[in-house]
């Protein structure tokens, strides 16, 4: 029987699903101290068991999105607070290329908040 976890990131249409599976990958293995978590019905990244980023799909744009728990104190053009007080979010089009560098640079400014 899958974990919820793998459910999650199986159960989407392509190019969504390959999308989530490929940046789950990547965000795993960016640090040894990030391990994933199934918090709040979601698929959640921690560093060092504290709640880093997460990844889902937009409600209204149905488009995979990387949410940055404390992205309030990432200063980056390409998040978009929305409603939230304390997260961010780096909406990414799984019709094109994955903007890796762009998906890198946050993550290790990320990560170093939290080693801080």
């Amino acid at each position: 029987m899958l974990r919820p976890i793998d459910n999650y990131f199986l159960q989407h249409p392509e190019p969504t699903k390959s999308c989530l599976q490929f940046m789950r990958g990547h965000i795993l293995k960016l640090d040894d101290h990030i391990t994933e978590a199934w918090k709040y019905g979601m698929p959640f990244f921690c560093y060092k068991g504290k709640m880093m980023c997460y990844l889902w799909v937009h409600k209204k744009l149905l488009l995979p999105y990387l949410g940055i728990v404390e992205g309030k104190h990432i200063s980056h053009p390409d998040l978009i607070i929305e409603k939230r007080a304390r997260m961010k979010i780096l909406i990414i089009d799984p019709n094109k290329d994955l903007p890796m560098e762009l998906i890198d640079g946050i993550l290790k400014e990320v990560v170093q908040y939290y080693t801080k």
